[in-house]
């Protein structure tokens, strides 16, 4: 395993992590001298080692270039211009070659933006190479020549005259506009662009702190390190009070939540797209600190940021040759997107958006204190993306219930297979999920004439302080059945460690094969599992390295087992997943399905059977616990607009 060449720790600043701005700039420092190296003679490409992307070579060219510039324009920016190592000059001379014949298949030349799908990867990249140019514009766009940085507003003027993706790609377009107005090259152009960007952005605002990446209901990680980070970052340098004043409060109440999605150990939340970018999960909680918009303390701040990196420094992220490469720990490449090159890793690089604090920042010189996911037991309900997190002080674990996020465009139509980093109802920081090759984990499907169905658009239904519910249509591949009408209500409600999941059927025929997975647990390969298919529902239980998932059948489930999915998460190259089997009932207004599901890490943890049980009749189902408390759920009449609720009786 490559390692770079930190500092040694510093535990008394730093007790959690050890890790303090030495060592981020080391990390910076060996990160870029390692890039470097496979760029071509005068600096415009940077050609790492591994398979092209759908974009071409030339384009993941750019992207090498584009994401390593951000990262030394950090860097310098953040030691007031001081570049030792001479990143930014090399830089800026890559910045002269490949504006001089943008196009032209030659050494150094990079390719002309287009429109999205047609060419328009280099548009994503012009967002950094603006963003840098403007963190380091004394020391990179002035040492450029007239003639040079005429051409280079041309290149990225073709980011203003192109057609982005209908999401957070409009970004790109006023962090272009927004470089070029800070020096002094705006006109209607530029302003049209940073108008509309920050439009569409007010209409994909869903409240809690959280945006939507463009229309629809998708929430994941560019709700951090895009879509508050752009506009707020272009605020704060352009020092525009009102829009930091419009944006600001919004930073801070995503803050309030999001800071519980980091592991007691670093990680963030494995959910969404994009995850090969790892660390740059932090760059909305040190984008609170620059503006001054974070609820949280500077020691929490540098503990969540460091955290975060120490974490895949220490866990395989480098390859070899010093290179991050694309996976999560190692490579994994089920969950990796087809966009995905071998420099795409390097938007990494936002999560070093710290080092834009002054050194005698309280973030930097206040003693670390403990992650939120380490205080105690939390229960957070984001009902605005759908979203449930709980967390536990005992193993610092934190999982995320899904009952809104999904990847389905209003004007797309639903058509399985659904994504793994969306569709599925549970997420957490120590479990990832399985390929779209091998059983769905944390999944509710039917069974008809052998295919079962998918979970693609997520409609919200109702929440509480503990719980979110949700529905959604069960669809089968192309050619596959169709069930008209047909409806699963879900809602799980977290206990401390427990997970109580109940789900309702709406229209489906009676004797349809009902089956629900738990958690996918990462395995050597070659371990042993006995598979049980016994009447009863009993408990299932896998422990893996880390973590133990349980799953128990409480009401409607008829045998369990443990299933191989052999192509593994991105924990581990191979992964037991526990299922559960049942059969839909009679009775017209649908047939309720319970179960109690765990992941900890706690070790030998108790088993679920005797923590709860349950009595259905109709569409309500009553839970005991053992302390005497009694959870009730009613699904109502199962009609189109019934909405579930939930009430607590205390012994």
């Amino acid at each position: 395993m490559f390692r770079l060449e930190l500092p040694e720790d510093d535990r008394s600043l730093s007790p959690h992590t050890g890790y303090t701005r030495a060592h981020w700039e080391a990390a910076a420092d060996g990160l870029l001298r390692a890039a470097l190296r496979f760029a071509t003679p005068h600096h415009a490409l940077l050609d790492l080692p591994g398979p092209p992307s759908q974009s071409g070579v030339r384009s993941d060219g750019l992207e090498g270039f584009a994401r390593t510039f951000l990262l030394a324009a950090l860097r310098g920016a953040g030691s007031y211009g001081k570049d030792p190592h001479g990143f930014l000059e090399r830089y800026t001379e890559g910045i002269d070659h490949g504006t001089r014949t943008p196009g032209r298949d030659d050494a150094e030349s990079w390719p002309l933006i287009g429109h999205h799908g047609v060419q328009g990867q280099p548009m994503v990249e012009s967002a950094s190479v603006a963003l840098g140019l403007r963190l380091t514009a004394p020391w990179t766009w002035d040492a450029l020549t007239p003639g040079a940085r005429d051409r280079t507003e041309e290149w990225l003027r073709g980011a203003l005259r192109h057609q982005p993706a209908p999401n957070n790609w409009y970004l790109f377009q006023l962090t272009v506009a927004g470089f070029l107005e800070s020096v002094g090259r705006g006109d209607a152009e530029t302003a049209r662009a940073i108008d509309r960007a920050l439009g569409l952005l007010d209409g994909w605002y869903q409240g809690q702190g959280w945006y939507s990446d463009g229309d629809g209901r998708a929430f994941d990680h560019y709700n951090g390190w895009a879509l508050h980070m752009y506009p707020l970052l272009h605020a704060h340098l352009a020092q525009d009070r009102a829009l930091l004043d419009r944006l600001g409060p919004r930073l801070a109440e995503f803050l309030d939540g999001f800071a519980l999605l980091f592991d007691a150990n670093g990680a963030p939340i494995h959910h969404g797209r994009s995850l090969t970018y790892r660390f740059a999960a932090g760059a909305a909680v040190a984008l609170g600190a620059l503006t001054g918009h974070t609820p949280l303390a500077p020691g929490t701040t540098r503990r969540l940021l460091s955290g975060a990196l120490r974490h895949f420094l220490d866990r395989g992220a480098l390859t070899a040759d010093g290179i991050l490469g694309l996976g999560w720990y190692g490579p994994h490449v089920p969950t990796v997107q087809r966009y995905s090159g071998p420099a795409s890793p390097y938007w990494a690089s936002k999560g070093f958006l710290g080092l834009l604090l002054p050194p005698d920042h309280p973030v930097w010189t206040a003693p670390e204190e403990a992650a939120p996911a380490e205080g105690p037991d939390r229960v957070l309900a984001l009902p605005a993306p759908g979203l449930l997190v709980q967390t536990t002080a005992s193993d610092g674990l934190v999982r995320l219930h899904n009952h809104g996020s999904c990847k389905v465009r209003p004007w797309e139509a639903e058509r399985p297979p659904a994504e793994p980093l969306y569709g599925r109802f549970a997420y957490s920081t120590r479990t990832g999920p399985t390929s779209a090759d091998n059983i769905p984990d944390n999944h509710l499907a039917l069974q008809v004439r052998g295919v079962r169905s998918d979970r693609l658009r997520i409609q919200p239904l109702a929440a509480g302080p503990d719980w979110l519910a949700s529905s959604h249509t069960p669809l089968f591949p192309p050619g596959g059945p169709v069930l008209p009408a047909a409806r699963l209500d879900s809602l799980t409600l977290v206990r401390g460690r427990l997970e109580l999941r109940v789900h309702r059927t709406v229209n489906i025929p009676a004797g349809t094969a009902v089956h629900h997975t738990g958690w996918a647990i990462a395995l050597p390969p070659g371990t042993a599992a006995e598979t049980e298919a016994t009447d009863g529902a009993p408990e299932v239980s896998l422990a893996g390295a880390e973590v133990t998932g349980q799953l128990l059948g409480l009401h409607g489930w008829d045998t369990s087992r443990t299933v191989r999915a052999p192509r593994g998460t991105a924990y581990g190259t191979w992964a037991l997943v526990p299922e559960l089997t049942g059969t839909v009932g009679e009775d017209p207004a649908g047939t309720l399905f319970v179960a109690l599901a765990s992941l900890t890490g706690d070790p030998g943890p108790d088993p679920l059977t005797g923590l709860a049980a349950a009595e259905a009749g109709g569409c309500t189902v009553t839970v005991r616990w053992p302390d005497g408390a009694r959870t009730v759920v009613d699904f109502g009449d199962g009609s189109a607009h019934t909405v579930p609720t939930v009430r607590e009786e205390t012994a």
